[in-house]
Order: C-alpha cells, then structure tokens, then sequence
C-alpha cells in the first residue's frame, strides 16, 4: 500500500518568499490538486523552504507541476525517490525560532476537502505571518494542523474575528510546554 501511495504523490522542496501572502500565492499555483502534506517552519527572513506533498494521478503529472512551480519562480526539488526526506525530514522540518517574534501556536481541524487550506489562507488574508504549518493526511474527515501564526498583541482582537468566521474547530497552543521546549 505505501508503495501505491508513493506513486501517487509528489514529494516536492519548494522555496517560496518568507512574507505574508506568499504561501497563498503557492497554493495557487498548486490549483486543485489535493495537498498531502505541508511541513515548514520559519528560519529565514527572506525565503521560506517548504516540504509538500501533492496527490497526482500519473508520473507526468509531477513533472508538469514541477514545471508550472519553476514557471512561476518557485525553485523546486523533486524529493519524491528521496528516502531520506521521506522517511525522516518530513518529520524534522522546523525546531526552534526564537525570531519569529509574537508567534501564537493553534491547532485546527481542517475538513478533509480540495480547497480548505485555500479557505483559511483567503480568510486570513495578508493580515499575518504564517510561521509554522504541518499537515499530513491520514485519510479522516478532518485534517489535523498546527499552525504558528505572528500576531502583534495590538492585532488580538481581529485576530479572533478571524478564528470566529473560520467556521474550523481550533484550540490554542501557545503556552503547551511541548511549543516551549521544541518549537519556540
């Protein structure tokens, strides 16, 4: 089965620009395909490395959109065949940024349906940094994502505007222990 499944995802390291709106600008350019699996952390002011992965039908697939991701700017690496990234840094993406100034950490559950992560990308807006995203589909009705997010305290209160018109179940995380020894 896991072999099945390989076949029908691309495994792809993609670096996109580290500013608000930009991981809703590569998601565009992903279109309809169904995300698998998004892991990132913030690390550098400038470029962000993302590690995603995307259900295709067929091998061409993968390469066209390998293609469309370069078209656009978006230096792209095919990590599909790449045993280490999937075995082990699909799960070590991230660590600590103590950069990543007034991040708050949440967990969401995502429906499991093409265009949900478009959805929360959209209703959020420019407004704020997303500065940790990991999904992986495990096949249920709703997605599992941690998502750390930069919101300057004066920033509170639309802040939560937006996790009320979400219409995603959330909780947040930011003061879990496990945040403050590992992530933040």
């Amino acid at each position: 089965e896991a072999i099945e499944r390989e076949r029908r995802e691309a495994i792809l390291a993609v670096t996109i620009p580290e500013r608000p709106g930009s991981f809703r600008q590569f998601c565009s350019v992903i279109g309809d395909r169904n995300i698998t699996e998004f892991n990132y952390r913030y690390a550098d002011p400038d470029q962000a490395h993302v590690f995603v992965g995307v259900q295709i039908q067929e091998a061409g697939e993968a390469r066209r959109l390998i293609r469309e991701l370069r078209a656009s700017g978006y230096p792209t690496l095919d990590m599909t065949d790449n045993e280490m990234a999937k075995l082990h840094i699909r799960h070590l993406v991230g660590g600590r940024a103590p950069q990543a100034a007034d991040e708050i950490l949440y967990r969401f559950a995502f429906p499991e349906r093409p265009g949900a992560l478009l959805h929360f990308l959209n209703k959020m807006g420019g407004a704020w940094n997303i500065s940790l995203f990991h999904y992986r589909n495990h096949g249920a009705d709703f997605g599992r994502v941690l998502v750390g997010i930069q919101v300057p305290p004066r920033d509170k209160r639309p802040f939560q505007k937006f996790l009320d018109q979400l219409g995603y179940e959330y909780a947040e995380e930011t003061s879990n222990p496990a945040y403050h020894l590992f992530l933040s």
